[in-house]
């Protein structure tokens, strides 16, 4: 027999990601899923094949009342990928198993119990913003950098195509260009759009609250500060295709003038 080594065909390394959770108010999925379809397609595209956690610490249903099978199928034919549980009773956790869902424990050991909501929801005041969890960094095209008042930041000076993602990691992100429909721009600081911003804008992707998003042409489709986001129909009184600046005031996007 040889003694020649076989060659290596996988590593496991430990990973860390950001995931949204769906906190479940309701144990039917006849009465989840269509709500959630509705939300979702509101900003078409926006969690298409997403990973999501179900959270079970609201539910006050008996594990035997959770159609966990039903969720999950009903998720995926939403095109949203249930990958896991938080929270939630033994006997709920054990229920939600024999569906297929793991528990996941948050880095170090605690259960995640982090708040979200459903994208598109329109809040009751329309200025509001539903918290999301930051999104992972993507694969992105890149662009030149340069060292701007106190923080780095990428510039980008063609049209961003619908599809496309650019992500200035660590810096702020100036774009001389139209942000298309279908396109999305993140920065871990400030968003700049001298152009029009038609598409999705997500500053602060690293939590940073201060995180501003200004553009020439405000007509986006969803944008995001720190988590907290509003798509399009959410906006409100904004003052849509003018010159703006969003910016966050607690938990509220707050729009105003430019110059």
């Amino acid at each position: 027999m040889s003694s020649q080594a076989l060659p290596e065909t996988f590593r496991l390394r430990a990973g860390n990601f950001n995931l949204l959770v769906l906190r479940l108010l309701d144990p039917r999925p006849d009465a989840v899923l269509p709500a959630l379809g509705d939300q979702f397609r509101r900003a078409p595209g926006f969690l298409r094949f997403a990973p999501i956690v179900i959270g079970l610490a609201d539910l006050e249903a008996a594990p035997e009342e959770v159609d966990f099978r039903g969720l999950v199928a009903g998720l995926r034919a939403l095109e949203i990928v249930p990958v896991g549980t938080t929270g939630g009773s033994p006997q709920m956790r054990q229920a939600a198993i024999a569906a297929g869902l793991p528990p996941l424990r948050a880095v170090g050991g605690r259960d995640s119990e982090t708040e979200v909501a459903a994208p598109g929801a329109a809040p009751a005041d329309p200025a509001a913003a539903a918290p999301m969890p930051a999104p992972a960094p993507p694969p992105v095209a890149a662009g030149p950098q340069f060292q701007g008042s106190g923080r780095n930041a990428m510039l980008v000076s063609e049209p961003v195509r619908s599809g496309q993602r650019i992500y200035a990691e660590g810096a702020d992100l100036i774009v001389t260009a139209t942000v298309n429909p279908g396109a999305e721009v993140i920065a871990d600081g400030n968003i700049h759009v001298y152009g029009a911003l038609r598409g999705r804008a997500i500053a602060g992707a690293q939590n940073d609250s201060e995180a501003r998003i200004f553009a020439m042409n405000f007509d986006p489709e969803l944008i995001a500060i720190a988590g907290y986001y509003a798509v399009r129909e959410g906006l409100g009184g904004a003052p849509i295709g003018r010159p703006v600046q969003v910016r966050l005031e607690g938990e509220e996007m707050r729009f105003g003038p430019l110059g």
